[in-house]
């Protein structure tokens, strides 16, 4: 299995905002008072259309679908929550904890790949689960290291353990499961999502072990990393605050590997840590503090990769 692709579907906002029903347990979400909801919209499609550019600039191929009026879907920029693609032809749509953001799950984005010249043999639909009050967040709560096999997924009000264990019988990966927290207003609370506090690359993990309260959880972790032979490189509470953790490993021209993260996170990473990533491969970073404040998600989220074969 590939665990890096060099197609990426990412959807451009046209309602961009702070979505009121995802603040409750994204404590990374803020509301710029200085700006109107229309200048903000303005602003993140401004990041939008420069991050495009910069990727496909490096030969990265993406597949931009435009946001409808239809519903208000603040949050549609991060479609990597409701769906993901798997290299067999199969496409999994997840359960969204939040209520306007299962508006974002849209057949006609199926059917774009599918022009695109990519092959969809069949959907696994978890959605039900919604019913029940049960989430999964597509790969913003699965960390999926495709080469190896294994799921790695921290638990929160966002990921359901039996979903997720079902999720990797269906799929047939090896689930790593555990509790990722940060500190909010002096209390520790669960991490909305896996993919802001760890990075899963070909030859390394980012991951903020401080996150792991749990010394026995931290160490299966770190375990399962090292039998896979990934260099662990660790980052603190401080830099997942600025998305650190939130970045995504991609295929450019001539199947050259970049990992793509944002301008914020890049600037909060130490000399010796960038020096560490780079050992792996070269970084692309790209301004997106409007999206990061007023999202709560970064480079990473903006991101679903197409694993899909070619029809």
């Amino acid at each position: 299995m590939q665990q890096t692709t060099n197609t990426i579907l990412m959807i451009r906002p046209i309602n961009f905002r702070m979505n009121e029903q995802t603040a409750v347990n994204n404590y990374y979400q803020k509301v710029i008072d200085d700006l109107l909801p229309a200048s903000v919209n303005k602003k993140a499609q401004e990041e939008f259309d420069s991050y495009v550019d910069k990727l496909r600039s490096f030969g990265i191929n993406v597949i931009v679908v435009s946001d409808t009026d239809e519903y208000d879907t603040p949050d549609s920029i991060f479609p990597n929550n409701w769906i993901s693609f798997h290299q067999d032809g199969t496409v999994a749509l997840y359960p969204m904890f939040a209520e306007n953001r299962r508006h974002e799950r849209r057949e006609d984005v199926l059917n774009t790949l599918e022009e695109s010249g990519f092959l969809i043999e069949n959907v696994v639909d978890y959605t039900s689960a919604e019913a029940e009050d049960i989430f999964l967040e597509g790969t913003g709560s699965l960390l999926l290291d495709r080469d190896n096999g294994k799921a790695y997924c921290a638990l929160s009000p966002r990921a359901d353990e039996d979903l997720f264990i079902e999720f990797c019988e269906d799929f047939e990966y090896t689930p790593v499961v555990f509790t990722a927290n940060q500190t909010v207003n002096g209390s520790r609370k669960a991490i909305y999502h896996t993919n802001v506090m760890m990075c899963l690359g070909e030859t390394f993990a980012v991951i903020c072990l401080d996150a792991i309260d749990d010394k026995k959880e931290r160490k299966h972790v770190v375990k399962h990393l090292k039998e896979n032979n990934k260099e662990v490189i660790a980052i603190t509470e401080g830099q997942v605050n600025c998305f650190a953790g939130n970045m995504l490993q991609v295929k450019g021209a001539n199947d050259q590997l970049y990992l793509i993260m944002s301008q914020a996170a890049y600037n909060s990473l130490t000399p010796n840590q960038v020096k560490q990533i780079e050992k792996h491969c070269p970084i692309i970073s790209s301004s997106l503090d409007t999206i990061e404040a007023c999202g709560g998600g970064s480079a990473r989220c903006m991101m679903a990769e197409v694993f899909l074969p070619r029809a």
